[in-house]
């Protein structure tokens, strides 16, 4: 695989468009390309799946169902036993598609055409092998199942076998992210040429199963004539912090300020204000309510109570003294809660925020290119006026859209979490569903408030910081499992990152 695409996540068309220019550009013409990702995908199969023995494969009437034909004739010479399910007539495949299959047809390989779903599900209930290859749709699907389809990809999924999806797992939008009603559900999927954006957010983590690429060879000639502004962040790329001179004291560093933690949330903010000294905050001081200091510091004493109100606090030189704010963790949307808002929505300092900081932006939107937004998909609708389905219909167009309204850079959570400035979008690739549980939003908006401190960029310590908050999670999900992950078992972890171990 090519370090240059390792990073590049790239929509449907700009496949569509320039997979063939490409191809052409070393020597090849498309059905040679096709030839290439079925011998691909194939060394991956043995790779992945060495015992298989028994396979099917189902192929569909496009090119997606060319590179199954390949597949199928590799297999049979390897000494598979191989099915091949078409969901087509035979006269309906045309193009490289017919010339891949027109090559099987001289193997042993069997092959059945069944132009309706029901009449490859009742095959299905006749296989009993080690595997499903899944090349039906590709990246060209889009728009709503049929219920026949639907009832044919839950039967795949419901088969007791492994399944392996060519290049898209079928039905999952390959743009987006997105499921209408069902798609397959791969163990692996080997994507073809470059990164698909939607198979790297939002429903896809649920489908994708184990992701590898191949670029089949390609990479270079593709980017060059093919720009994105999607991109993937994994542990080769993210950024770097900057090692501390041997000279370093808590000056250099500075103070930030954490604003929130109403009587009733008092676990939030102090989440938020010890994930930040975890971090690499010097000095970290808490604005809360009067009734949320006393767990706080018996909780960390490390900590300092600046204030207690926005009274209090617009007296005290911390306000000035702080280089960074974390505003919105525990909160709340009461009286108390809109003054300290309106005090540190007046503050010049970079700012992250999040939680009830950002339900009381949605109802008083204003514009800051020194800020990062750190919405879940509750939060995100609420910015934009719109309700949660349509966040999660277009994760991309969302985040890009909240930071051009809102300014500075947005941090969209969830699986796949996204990152933007209204123009160019990084994809995180670390995190687990143990993630799932109450706190970690408050643990990631310390963390990069921490960054913020040590780091110019806005958006380069956003990336940093969601990193790192999946990563330290994998780890820890990898030792004792996802379930019961708790956002405080993160801190331990997050030092050892932050200190450049195990990214």
């Amino acid at each position: 695989m090519a370090a240059s695409l390792t990073h590049q996540a790239y929509k449907v068309n700009q496949l569509q468009q320039h997979e063939a220019d490409a191809a052409q550009a070393l020597g090849m013409n498309l059905f040679q390309l096709m030839q290439r990702a079925g011998a691909r995908v194939f060394a991956q199969l043995q790779r992945h799946f060495p015992l298989a023995n028994n396979i099917l494969v189902v192929c569909g009437k496009g090119n997606n169902g060319g590179d199954g034909y390949i597949i199928a004739d590799l297999a049979q010479q390897a000494g598979m036993k191989v099915t091949v399910l078409v969901l087509a007539e035979r006269e309906a495949i045309r193009g490289d598609a017919k010339q891949a299959l027109s090559l099987l047809e001289h193997s042993a390989v069997n092959i059945d055409f069944c132009p309706s779903a029901q009449s490859i599900i009742e095959q299905l209930n006749a296989f009993h092998g080690d595997l499903i290859v899944d090349c039906i749709f590709g990246i060209g699907f889009n728009g709503p199942l049929s219920p026949a389809l639907v009832q044919l990809f839950t039967k795949i999924n419901n088969q007791p076998c492994a399944k392996l999806s060519v290049d898209v797992p079928s039905g999952l939008n390959a743009d987006l992210g997105t499921v209408s009603a069902k798609a397959i559900k791969a163990d692996l999927t080997v994507t073809l040429i470059a990164y698909k954006q939607g198979l790297l957010t939002g429903q896809a983590a649920h489908y994708v199963g184990n992701l590898q690429l191949e670029t089949l060879g390609i990479h270079q000639a593709f980017s060059q004539l093919c720009a994105t502004h999607c991109f993937r962040q994994h542990g080769q790329n993210i950024p770097q912090l900057e090692a501390r001179p041997a000279n370093y004291h808590k000056g250099h560093i500075g103070m930030l300020l954490a604003i929130g933690g109403y009587h009733a949330y008092a676990g939030a903010i102090c989440l938020s204000a010890e994930a930040a000294l975890r971090s690499g905050a010097s000095l970290v001081s808490v604005c809360c309510h009067e009734k949320s200091r006393t767990p706080l510091l018996i909780r960390r004493p490390e900590l300092m109570v600046a204030a207690t109100s926005a009274q209090t606090l617009g007296r005290s030189s911390v306000i000035e003294q702080a280089k960074v704010l974390i505003v919105g963790p525990g909160l709340a949307q009461t009286a108390w809660s809109q003054a300290l808002f309106k005090l540190a929505m007046a503050c010049p300092q970079p700012k992250v925020v999040d939680a009830d900081a950002l339900n009381l932006l949605a109802a008083q939107p204003q514009k800051s290119a020194n800020w990062i937004l750190t919405p879940h998909p509750g939060e995100a609708a609420r910015l934009l006026s719109c309700a949660i389905s349509d966040i999660e219909a277009d994760r991309f167009a969302a985040v890009q859209k909240i930071a051009q309204k809102y300014g500075g850079i947005c941090v969209l959570k969830g699986a796949g979490t996204l990152i933007s400035d209204g123009h160019t979008v990084w994809i995180n690739t670390s995190g687990n569903p143990g993630m799932a549980s109450g706190g970690m939003g408050d643990v990631l908006t310390g963390i990069i408030g921490a960054l913020l401190l040590q780091m110019s960029d806005l958006f380069t310590a956003a990336r940093l910081g969601v990193y790192i908050h999946g990563r330290a999670a994998d780890i820890i999900a990898k030792n004792t499992g996802e379930i019961g992950l708790l956002a405080s078992d993160l801190y331990s972890e997050i030092q050892r990152l932050i200190n450049g171990q195990c990214y």
